[in-house]
């Protein structure tokens, strides 16, 4: 007998990767150059020369073993000192290698995090607009995910829904700062409002509930904005990262949980996400590709690319009489949708080969994602489509007409 629950997730299956492949179809009929994808999250930067470098460097003369090798449960050694090494000096907290668990990218972090703080039926709060795997990644532990609705007009966190969302069943608020699909950064005045919050809530209660910040973006903020480090805020954060966006690596599969050091037990939640490996085989991530990693902590890929994206859309987007939020960082943008329903707005946009994800599955219905990390003069030429698109299905060709 097979399992009928993940038989189910057939019908349900992830929206933006059916509009990647359609968007792939529809270039090998006209040319993937000519169809305007702004579906996947896919870094469109090249890897950083001094990654290939070392890799490189390594292959040519370390020890096959050391570089091919399974790594120990909790990661290379090495890796972990160097970057606990490196939170401690960007972020003055007394990060050691003992805090730091490697795994296979921000998803293996998070189904980490998740099993270390929750029991099945336990409740993970997180806040619309949010990334639609989410449900996946905790549901599928048999905790529960709950969806605090959005604050449309910037898209910080909504706490009156949040407190009255709270409850003894919260263990856990999954956060992720700065924002896929709005592009915003939380603000320091909302991570504070947040940790303040729990605080006062964990003492209520008499549990701890534990932040789980996932921050795959946290590299890709643009100018004159702030991204507050959470853990200098609240004791409890299990920081999830992932390297795929800040040295565009997403195909290597490479992240960690760091766990605070001021986290009640921060050494035993790093030891019980090897023992929890175990379990869920998304143990062992690549030794190569970690010892890799160690050695570019300090740099990033070419990420002005996506603010200079990022500019020529929201730019567009507000001439044309679009609601938007001015995204903060990341490589995605969030409009409202020019009708109700945003999978029939998305859908129009088919016929100028133009792929937007509707917001639905967001959990903010009457929006739709762009996803701006392709080349810059990709962009350009689809702002001439977005006019197109906008002027016959909607009658408008500027703000105001």
């Amino acid at each position: 007998m097979i399992v009928q629950k993940y038989k189910d997730m057939l019908s349900g299956k992830s929206v933006i990767r059916q509009l990647s492949e359609f968007a792939t179809a529809r270039g090998a009929q006209i040319g993937y150059e000519n169809v305007f994808d702004y579906s996947l999250g896919n870094p469109s930067v090249p890897v950083p020369q001094e990654f290939t470098d070392r890799m490189i460097q390594m292959l040519a003369t370390r020890d096959p073993m050391e570089l091919h090798g399974y790594s120990p449960s909790l990661g290379i050694p090495s890796v972990r000192e160097a970057i606990a090494a490196n939170l401690a000096e960007r972020f003055g907290l007394p990060y050691e290698a003992r805090h730091i668990f490697m795994t296979s990218g921000a998803a293996g972090a998070i189904a980490h995090a998740v099993r270390c703080v929750t029991e099945p039926g336990d409740e993970v709060l997180t806040f619309a607009p949010f990334f639609p795997e989410y449900h996946p990644y905790i549901d599928l532990t048999g905790a529960v995910l709950k969806v605090v609705p959005a604050r449309v007009e910037d898209f910080q966190i909504n706490f009156d829904a949040f407190e009255e969302m709270l409850s003894a069943k919260t263990m856990a608020v999954l956060i992720n700062t700065p924002n896929n699909p709005s592009g915003i950064v939380y603000s320091e005045a909302t991570i504070q409002k947040l940790a303040d919050t729990l605080k006062r809530k964990s003492a209520e209660y008499g549990h701890d509930i534990f932040i789980i910040s996932d921050e795959p973006y946290r590299e890709i903020v643009f100018e004159g904005v702030k991204n507050p480090c959470v853990p200098a805020y609240y004791n409890n954060t299990l920081m999830c990262y992932s390297f795929s966006k800040s040295l565009s690596l997403p195909g290597e599969r490479i992240g960690y949980v760091a766990v605070n050091p001021a986290c009640a037990e921060a050494e035993t939640l790093v030891n019980m996400c090897g023992q929890i490996s175990r379990g869920i085989d998304h143990n062992c991530p690549p030794s190569i590709i970690q010892l890799a990693v160690a050695q570019v902590l300090d740099k990033t890929a070419d990420l002005s690319v996506y603010e200079t994206n990022m500019n020529l859309l929201y730019d567009t987007l507000v001439e044309l009489g679009f609601t938007v939020v001015k995204p903060g960082g990341t490589f995605y943008i969030f409009p409202k949708a020019l009708e109700e329903d945003a999978k029939v707005f998305c859908e129009k946009a088919l016929k100028y080969d133009l792929i937007l994800v509707p917001s639905d599955t967001f959990g903010t219905p009457g929006y739709f994602r762009m996803a701006y990390c392709i080349d810059t003069e990709k962009v350009k030429r689809s702002l001439e489509a977005l006019r197109r698109f906008v002027e016959t299905e909607y009658g408008i060709s500027r703000k105001g007409n």
